[in-house]
């Protein structure tokens, strides 16, 4: 699947822009704190606004405390004030384009679609375009809550 194929009419977006969101990943990718695993990733997405939000991973020695960048960036953008996200890109230095852990796909998940389009790159150039629902098929999402009280 290509990238424009991945958009809706929503998100109508010239492939320059979702380089712009590659490239603020492969920036801020350069401020992760990963003094354990030296593995640094970076994220950017994209709010509704049009507003790129960038996130990279944080290690802390308690290892299961640390931060992924995905979370960082979906945190930057609520702290914005904005809860849903258009457009993803991922970078790490990995032999291929290296997916979110389960967690952070099902952070994805919570705030954007289905179809939501997902750039997944090496920092060499390698890319894999892909969606939240690819993803994450068969998410966890409020409709399975629809009895609770």
């Amino acid at each position: 699947m290509s990238w424009h194929e991945a958009q809706d009419c929503r998100e109508t977006k010239k492939r320059g822009q979702a380089m712009s969101l590659l490239d603020a990943a492969r920036e801020v990718r350069e401020a992760a704190y990963v003094p354990y695993s030296h593995f640094k990733v970076g994220a950017a997405v994209r709010g509704v606004s049009g507003a790129i939000y960038r996130g990279c991973n944080v290690e802390n020695v308690a290892y299961p405390e640390g931060t992924c960048a995905e979370a960082g960036a979906i945190a930057a953008m609520v702290a914005a004030g904005e809860t849903e996200l258009i457009e993803v890109a991922v970078i790490a230095d990995a032999p291929a384009p290296c997916p979110p852990c389960g967690g952070c796909r099902q952070k994805l998940a919570e705030f954007g679609r289905h179809d939501t389009p997902v750039l997944l790159a090496t920092v060499e150039g390698a890319t894999y375009a892909t969606t939240i629902g690819e993803l994450l098929p068969g998410r966890f999402d409020i409709s399975h809550m629809s009895r609770a009280e």
